[in-house]
């Protein structure tokens, strides 16, 4: 099997651009802003579960909170205000979600478990067991929302990644050498994976340089739909990763 085709072609669904996303979810007069709100919800839900599971200490409430916060984004038109032109969606989402946590905290009464509305379907269990690796050392509600929006993100581009070589019939390719992304592999690894591809080793090191520099296009034309502009592409790079270290 040859490892050194040419690029694949991007998977049709990931085509709308995470600002158009924001534009249609907070358009309510289009008939898919409920759609393009879940979509984003789905992305992006993590980081704010994250943010308000700090902030409460309590998994049952971060969860409820979760789920109104964005059932009120979607009522109150809140991403109507939201603009690419303004800044970063990230600064964005984490601004609207302090702001919803103040508001909650003044009111009287506590909000409880099922009161809450429920628009999506969100795998908070798979949510808590992250949040459990999470450091606890000095660490704030902020710094959680910015290091668990990376991670999101980076999980966010593998994933189109993966999808893409899937498409052209790739997909054990990636498998193989998705190890190879973040990591510089041995002789060793690059002789079993040609192996296992029926390749040369040569071949197998021109096909891990091809997917890291895909990763980078994609990571940085994800990171370019959440910025204004694309001048603060890499200031924004550097900030993501500052967050995990």
């Amino acid at each position: 099997m040859s490892v050194t085709d040419e690029r694949s072609p991007q998977d049709a669904r990931f085509r709308t651009t995470r600002w158009s996303l924001v534009q249609a979810a907070g358009d309510l007069q289009q008939h898919d802003s409920r759609e393009a709100l879940g979509e984003l919800c789905r992305g992006y839900w993590f980081p704010v579960y994250a943010y308000f599971r700090r902030r409460t200490g309590d998994a049952v409430e971060a969860q409820d909170l979760t789920q109104e916060f964005f059932a009120t984004v979607l009522e109150k038109n809140y991403l109507s205000d939201a603009r690419q032109d303004r800044g970063r969606f990230r600064t964005f989402l984490l601004t609207a979600a302090q702001r919803f946590l103040s508001k909650e905290w003044a009111k009287s009464n506590t909000l409880k478990r099922g009161g809450g509305k429920h628009i999506l379907s969100l795998d908070f269990s798979t949510g808590e067991s992250l949040y459990a690796i999470e450091p606890v050392d000095n660490e704030t509600p902020e710094r959680t929302f910015a290091r668990r929006w990376t991670l999101n993100l980076l999980d966010i581009v593998q994933q189109r990644l993966c999808e893409e070589y899937t498409a052209s019939g790739k997909q054990q390719t990636y498998d193989l050498l998705k190890p190879q992304l973040v990591s510089a592999g041995s002789t060793e690894s690059y002789e079993q994976v040609a192996a296992q591809l029926g390749s040369s080793v040569g071949a197998v090191k021109t096909a891990v340089y091809r997917m890291r520099c895909r990763y980078r296009e994609l990571l940085r034309t994800e990171i370019a739909e959440t910025v204004a502009d694309p001048a603060a592409i890499d200031d924004e790079i550097k900030q993501l990763f500052a967050s995990l270290g």
